[in-house]
């Protein structure tokens, strides 16, 4: 009797409680897995180190970035698109003056906008004539330099100074392009029809055609900076860009152009406009990264 009872107490003794596999917990870590599991863990994700924080931008970063933050632009590649075909379409025009290839096309065009009675009388009633004239100083000096002048003060008021400097540049510089260009060439006004606008220069290539294109072209450029929606960024280029088609067609009309000097000076300022903006993009892209001027991860 003596001895079950002892059986059945060493029994009771070493068996297994039923709870045990419900109240045990794994074992304490000790103080150095603690110090290494985090930090091993930051080494691949420095997002949690303690003492992480969010990128900056460079300090040198600056100018239009501060303007562009979210890279409303168009895409690079496109712009040195419109660098060679631009380049392109201005040699060729060049090429038919010279050649006289573009005689032909030219006096087509102007006497097919005039009346075959009155050369005098161009196309249209009375009332599209004096739109035309209205139209074709939009793209004079006057109007373009209130224009500039006006954006400018904005910019700098804006404290915008780098994007002022950048259209002053743009702006100042195709000017002096036009008129070079106009001096190297010095082709004559057309003859074959009355003239329904006062000139001063040389017709090659029109100066009004290069400087609307190039002028409106890069207010466009710094006004899609300040605009988020894509659709707006879209239309403003687009807009500017057929506005100075419009500007350009206006010079042939009133008889003071021809085609080809049109053809020319939109080339001309598209090409002068789309320079501008890459170097203002390498600039800022050197500034921000610190890497080699022309380098750009756009």
């Amino acid at each position: 009797m003596f001895m079950m009872r002892s059986l059945h107490s060493s029994r009771r003794e070493t068996a297994p409680s039923r709870w045990s596999s419900k109240v045990s917990r794994p074992a304490e870590p000790s103080d150095a897995q603690c110090v290494a599991l985090p930090m091993t863990h930051s080494r691949h994700n420095p997002a949690m180190r303690p003492d992480a924080s969010p990128p900056r931008r460079s300090a040198r970063a600056g100018g239009l970035a501060d303007i562009d933050r979210d890279h409303h632009h168009p895409p690079v590649m496109a712009m040195w698109g419109v660098v060679a075909v631009g380049s392109a379409i201005f040699a060729l025009m060049v090429y038919a003056v010279r050649s006289g290839l573009a005689v032909g096309l030219d006096e087509a065009v102007l006497l097919a906008l005039r009346d075959p009675q009155d050369l005098s009388d161009a196309w249209g009633p009375p009332w599209f004539e004096d739109t035309a004239a209205e139209l074709t100083a939009l793209g004079g000096y006057p109007i373009l330099t209130v224009v500039a002048v006006f954006v400018i003060a904005v910019l700098i008021l804006l404290r915008h100074r780098a994007a002022a400097l950048f259209l002053a540049g743009a702006l100042g510089g195709g000017t002096l392009l036009s008129t070079g260009l106009k001096s190297l060439f010095e082709r004559p006004r057309p003859d074959l029809v009355d003239h329904l606008d006062r000139t001063f220069t040389s017709s090659f290539p029109s100066g009004h055609a290069t400087v609307s294109m190039l002028a409106y072209l890069t207010l466009a450029a710094v006004a899609i900076r300040f605009v988020p929606r894509h659709s707006v960024r879209v239309f403003i280029p687009v807009s500017a860009f057929l506005l100075a088609l419009i500007i350009g067609g206006s010079r042939v009309y009133l008889g003071v152009h021809w085609p080809s000097d049109v053809i020319a000076g939109w080339a001309a300022g598209a090409t002068w406009a789309s320079l501008c903006w890459l170097a203002a993009h390498y600039w800022t892209a050197h500034r921000a990264t610190g890497d080699e001027l022309g380098h750009s991860e756009t």
